[in-house]
């Protein structure tokens, strides 16, 4: 695995903490503005800029056709990390959206 890919995966973890953050600052009592200025909020923000500036290292090599569905790994970890972390329910429907996710990227991978 080169650079490329580290970084492109360096980018989904980061985006994906920043996520987590950001729905843990969106939580809570207070008005928006209020969770806007909540430390959560706020590194999650940077985070999601990081991100961005890792992915487009990521694109100098990596195809576009190939780096953004790839990134479809994050729909995955986000469906677990609400249902993990935030309670949110875990139906059917959702665990058939992961597994075609998953499919999708494995495929692509391999393309």
């Amino acid at each position: 695995m080169n650079a490329y890919w580290l970084t492109l995966l360096a980018a989904i973890f980061t985006s994906m903490v920043g996520q987590v953050l950001l729905k843990s600052g969106a939580t809570g009592e207070g008005n928006f503005i209020a969770q806007l200025f909540r430390p959560q909020t706020i590194i999650g923000l940077g985070l999601y800029g990081g991100a961005a500036l890792l992915y487009i290292v990521a694109l100098r090599k990596i195809p576009m056709s190939v780096a953004l569905p790839f990134t479809a790994v994050s729909y995955v970890v986000a469906v677990l990390v609400g249902h993990f972390f935030f309670g949110e329910g875990l139906g059917t429907q959702k665990i058939l959206a992961i597994l075609l996710i998953s499919a999708g990227v494995v495929v692509l991978a391999g393309a």
